[in-house]
Order: structure tokens, then sequence, then C-alpha cells
């Protein structure tokens, strides 16, 4: 499988491993946002109908850099194996580049990876995970019972298999909030309700200031406008959700912390994509 990979990255001339330039050293923390791509609303009419006039969705993965480790935030929604040269749509979603090609770009392969986080195991955030089945797997326990269960549904999504090899990773279990390396500029936030483990990502950048990655606790701006807007609530717990945005409402008056939306196409489309970075 991985040959396969490397060999259509190199074919899509955004990967040569021979040259592949060194990994940058840092002193700080270093965040590069990388494009997954695209995907649209299966359902826009509910949104159109709350004034939502931009239903489509951005879809990023995240890798932050500490001089003690790098943690991957996310991994996209087509595996890059079925990427092709111009791009590729797979039901409601489009991407024209592969993550593992945007990794060696800056000097990365999977296993310089130390740690793998996903807000929650849906298809459009755990595509690619697979090829880091060698990190670290940082999960809250309640999302990893989720997605392996002890007796598999008879009708198990196929999309599962794309994650099915972080089941036997090195895995640390999270019961709530999770300081990455210890010194608080890189935290995991508990968020559940969208998934029973869905979680967020604090991240302090000396000069962009202080982020937070909203995986799917929201997906549209005006779901923080509009308090009784949770277009996806039927997935999930909407009673946790409305509790894990307090959560985070709080989270980010307290620490004057920017809310990234994940899926905001519109937010997405000014923010820097790698190789550029925040730091």
């Amino acid at each position: 499988m991985r040959f396969l990979v490397t060999a259509l990255l190199a074919g899509l001339g955004v990967c040569n491993m021979a040259a592949q330039k060194a990994a940058p050293k840092v002193t700080s923390v270093r965040m590069y946002v990388f494009d997954c791509g695209r995907l649209k609303s299966g359902n826009p009419q509910p949104l159109l109908d709350r004034g939502v006039t931009t239903t489509d969705m951005s879809v990023a993965a995240y890798l932050i850099v500490h001089p003690r480790g790098t943690l991957l935030w996310d991994t996209g929604v087509i595996p890059d194996e079925l990427i092709q040269p111009g791009g590729t749509t797979e039901a409601r979603a489009t991407v024209q580049k592969t993550l593992l090609g945007q990794l060696a770009e800056i000097g990365y392969q999977p296993s310089d990876i130390t740690y793998l986080a996903l807000s929650h195991n849906h298809y459009d955030h755990s595509a690619n995970a697979n090829e880091f089945a060698g990190s670290t797997w940082l999960v809250q326990r309640t999302e990893r019972a989720a997605m392996f269960p002890e007796t598999p549904p008879k009708n198990q999504n196929p999309n599962t298999a794309r994650f099915a090899a972080l089941k036997d990773s090195k895995t640390k279990l999270l019961d709530g909030d999770y300081d990455v390396f210890g010194d608080g500029s890189v935290v995991i936030i508990s968020t559940p309700g969208h998934t029973p483990g869905h979680q967020s990502l604090f991240v302090n950048l000396k000069k962009a200031g202080p982020v937070l990655l909203s995986g799917d606790l929201y997906h549209y701006p005006a779901e923080r406008t509009l308090k009784d807007f949770t277009p996806f609530g039927n997935l999930g717990n909407s009673g946790q959700e409305a509790v894990s945005k307090a959560k985070v409402e709080a989270l980010l008056k307290e620490k004057k912390a920017a809310l990234w939306i994940q899926h905001d196409i519109i937010a997405d489309a000014q923010l820097k994509k790698s190789p550029a970075y925040y730091e």
C-alpha cells in the first residue's frame, strides 16, 4: 500500500522522496494548514432556509510542529491512493492534492509524525488515518469504543476500513482534555456530542495568537449566532453538543482565542496553506 501511494504521489509531481527536503527544526510551535478539498452539502435547503448562502464546506488537515514532536490533526476526506492528476471526486467530495504530498513538500513522511489525533471518526476527517498507524494515536476512550465496538454492526460502514489500522496502533486513551506536549501550547479539548468522543484542538501560537480548531463542533459561522441552529445535530447527542459549545465559547473568551471552523469554506480560503505556516 505504501509503495502504491508513493508511486502515485510521484506521478502527481508532488513527492520526490529521493530529493525530499529535511523537516525544519523549530524553537516554538508552528502550524501548517493542508488543503484537503471541499465537500458539498447533502441537504442544502435547511441551510438556505436559515440564511446560510454558501453551503459547500472546506476540508482541511493540520500539522502542528513542536520542539518536542509533531501532531497531525485530521487526515482528509478521500484516501491519497484514489486521487488522480487533475483531482478526484468521490460522492460529495472533491480533492486536488494528496495529504502525503503536502507533507513531503515540507519535509515530512508519516514516520515523522509523533502523534495522530482525529477530531472524530467521520469519513471527511479520517480518510488517510491508516497511513499514520505508526504514530501514537490520541483518542477519547468513548470515540475508540465507537470506532471499534466489541460487537461490530452487521451493516458496517465501508469507510471504517480507512481507519482500521488504528486498532493496533500505539494508543493513548483520553478521558477529557489533554495537554499534548505538557506546556499548555497544544491541548486537545474534549467536546463530545457530534460523536461520543469528539474533540477540538487548542493551539497557542506566539505570533499568530491562540486558535481553536473546531472539528465538527461547528460547521458554519451561523451556528454561533443562531443558537438553535445545529444542522447536523441528528448525527449525535445535541444536548452534549450544546454543553461542549458552551465550554468552547468560555475557553475562547478566557484565552482570547480565535475559532477556526474547519468546514467554513469562506474563512478557510483566507488561511495560508502549506508550505506557508503560522507561528
